[in-house]
C-alpha cells in the first residue's frame, strides 16, 4: 500500500514524500487506518519495521493546531526511545506545525517544564518523568484522546508497570489507547484488558519477527576467550558499522576500552553515561564516524540505527526476548546481516531456549584460523589504498622519497615492509576483561524442531522484573547490573552440528 492511498492531511504526505517513503510497512498498512477510524489497537511488532510511523501519522493526522491542549501521550521505556520518536514525529509534523515535545529523566526538569509552557500538542517521555509533571501539575491531561505506550514489553521488564496504570489512571475516561510490543506476555495483557476497549490486534507474522534475513551464528568459548575472538572475527567480517552487547555497565566499559586500546573506533553507551555523551556518541554512529557502538540491552533498546552490518552478542541475554531485539538491529530494509552470539559451556541452555522463541538454529563457528585472519587484514589495508589513491590528492609530495627508495629496494620489498608495518597482530596489546557472574544454568527440550519445551520458567526472583527495581528505573533508560546466580557448569552438546570452519564474508570477495 502507498502512503497517498491514505486519508491522510496531505501536509503529511509531503513531509512522508521528502523522508523518501512511498510504500507503507505491514505494521504501518494494517495499523493507520484503525487508528484514523478510533479503534484501540494492539500491534506485535519489533523495533525496525516502522512502528512509529504507524502511531505517529494518524496521531499527527488528528492533531487539532489551533488548540493549545496536550492532545496525545507517548510513553517510551528509555530516553534515547523518546528522544527519537519526538525527532521523527516533529520531521513528519513541520508542514502541518505540529508541537511536540519530549520529557525525560536525566535532563533539567525546569527547562521541560518552559517548554511544556509553549503548549505542545504531543507529549513523549519516560513513565517517571511523565508522572512526575503529572504530580506537579505541569502535565495536564485533561484534553487528551490518544495514549501510545510504546515497547511494552520493554518498560514491563524495567518495572514500570505502576507509574503506566498511574499515569492512564490520570487520563480521561474517553481516550483512544494504542499498545506495540515485541512480546505479548500476560501482565502486557492485563494492561490491555484493564485500559484498552475492544482493541484491534495487528500481529507481524512469526517470520517477521524472527528476522530471516539475518544469519545468526555462535561461537563457543571459555570466558577468557572471547575477546580476542572477537576482534579475530572483526579482522575476518570486516563490519561496516557494528553493535557489540554487553550485559552489563562494567562490561561495556571494559569492552570500549579494550577495543580502543587495540586501535578499533568505538564508543560505548549506558545508562550511567550523560545524556549529553548519550547523544553525542548516538550521533557519531548514525554518521558513520564510529565503527563499533558497545551497548547494554536498555541503552540500545529502541534505538532506530540504519546500516547495521553486523550484531556481536559478546554477552548472551538472560531473556530470549532481548535477543530478537538485539539482532533486530541488522537485516533491515531488506538488506541481510549478521550477528554471533559467543556462548561459554554452562549458558548453552539459553541458547536452546533463543532457538526456540526465533524456531531457527543458529548456526556454530569455529576460531577463524591465523590465514583467514591474514587474508582479512590484508583485503582492509588493499581497501585502504585503493581508498587513499581515489581521495588524497597530495601524494606527489612524496615522489622524492618514492624515487630514492626504489633506486635502493624492489618496488615487492617496499610493499612487503609496508604490508609488515600495516597489519600488527593486535593480540600483541593484551586486554583483560573482568569475568561476569555467571547465568544460572538452564536446562531445556534437546528438540531440533525448535519446538522443544522448558523444563523450568523463570523464578520469583528473576532479574527482569519486580516491583523492587522501579524506583531505579522512574526516569528511564537506566541498566542494572543484575549479574545472575551461582555458577552451575552444565555443558549441552549440540548432537547432530558439525562445527563449521569459518568462511570469510562477501565483503572479502568483492
Amino acid at each position: 500500500m502507498k502512503f497517498k492511498e491514505l486519508d491522510l492531511d496531505p501536509r503529511l504526505l509531503s513531509a512522508v514524500d521528502e523522508a523518501g517513503f512511498e510504500e507503507t510497512t505491514p505494521i504501518q498498512a494494517q495499523t493507520i487506518p484503525l487508528v484514523m477510524s478510533g479503534d484501540d489497537v494492539i500491534g506485535q511488532a519489533q523495533t525496525g519495521t516502522g512502528k512509529t510511523a504507524a502511531f505517529g501519522l494518524p496521531l499527527l493526522n488528528a492533531v487539532d493546531t489551533q488548540s493549545s491542549d496536550i492532545q496525545a501521550l507517548i510513553i517510551s521505556p528509555t530516553r534515547e526511545l523518546a528522544i527519537q520518536t519526538q525527532e521523527e514525529l516533529f520531521r513528519l509534523g513541520s508542514k502541518k506545525k505540529v508541537k511536540v515535545q519530549s520529557v525525560y529523566g536525566g535532563s533539567d526538569i525546569r527547562r521541560q517544564i518552559r517548554a511544556l509552557k509553549s503548549h505542545p500538542q504531543i507529549i513523549v517521555g519516560t513513565p517517571g518523568r511523565m508522572l512526575d509533571h503529572i504530580n506537579r501539575h505541569t502535565l495536564k491531561l485533561h484534553n487528551v484522546k490518544t495514549v501510545v505506550l510504546d515497547e511494552a514489553d520493554e518498560m514491563l521488564d524495567m518495572g514500570f508497570v505502576e507509574d503506566i496504570e498511574s499515569i492512564l489512571s490520570n487520563v480521561p475516561n474517553k481516550h483512544q489507547t494504542l499498545l506495540f510490543s515485541a512480546t505479548m506476555p500476560k501482565p502486557i495483557m492485563k494492561i490491555a484488558d484493564k485500559f484498552m476497549t475492544e482493541p484491534k490486534i495487528v500481529k507481524i507474522k512469526s517470520k517477521e519477527l524472527t528476522a530471516d534475513k539475518i544469519e545468526q551464528y555462535f561461537v563457543k568459548a571459555k570466558e577468557f576467550e572471547k575477546f580476542d575472538l572477537m576482534t579475530r572475527l572483526f579482522d575476518v567480517q570486516a563490519p561496516e558499522l557494528a553493535l557489540i552487547f554487553g550485559r552489563t555497565k562494567r562490561r561495556v566499559d571494559e569492552l570500549t576500552r579494550g577495543l580502543q586500546a587495540r586501535g578499533y573506533n568505538a564508543e560505548g553507551i549506558h545508562g550511567d553515561l550523560s545524556q549529553d555523551k548519550r547523544t553525542s556518541v548516538l550521533r557519531k554512529f548514525k554518521a558513520g564516524k564510529l565503527d563499533f557502538l558497545v551497548a547494554t540491552d536498555v541503552a540500545a533498546r529502541g534505538l532506530d540505527i540504519s546500516g547495521v552490518s553486523h550484531v556481536y552478542n559478546y554477552d548472551i541475554p538472560q531473556d530470549p526476548d532481548s535477543y530478537v531485539h538485539r539482532i533486530g538491529r541488522t537485516g533491515r530494509a531488506g538488506h541481510s546481516g549478521v550477528s554471533v552470539t559467543f556462548v561459554t559451556p554452562n549458558e548453552m541452555g539459553y541458547l536452546r531456549t533463543i532457538e526456540n522463541l526465533t524456531k531457527k538454529r543458529m548456526e556454530p563457528l569455529a576460531p577463524p584460523t591465523d590465514n583467514e585472519v591474514l587474508k582479512g587484514q590484508l583485503e582492509s589495508v588493499k581497501q585502504d589504498i585503493k581508498d587513499t589513491l581515489a581521495h588524497d590528492k597530495h601524494l606527489d609530495r612524496f615522489n622524492d622519497a618514492v624515487e630514492e627508495l626504489l633506486s635502493e629496494y624492489s618496488a615487492d620489498n617496499i610493499a612487503r615492509i609496508f604490508l609488515s608495518e600495516s597489519i600488527k597482530d593486535a593480540e600483541s596489546v593484551p586486554v583483560k576483561i573482568a569475568p561476569e557472574r555467571p547465568l544460572p544454568s538452564r536446562k531445556v527440550s534437546h528438540s531440533r524442531s525448535g519446538h522443544g519445551r522448558r523444563s523450568g520458567g523463570r523464578s520469583n526472583g528473576d532479574h527482569r522484573g519486580g516491583n523492587r527495581r522501579r524506583n531505579d528505573r522512574r526516569d528511564g533508560g537506566r541498566n542494572h547490573d543484575d549479574k545472575g546466580g551461582k555458577r552451575r557448569e552444565h555443558d549441552n552438546k549440540r548432537n547432530g552440528r558439525s562445527k563449521k570452519s569459518f568462511k570469510i564474508r562477501t565483503n572479502l570477495e568483492k
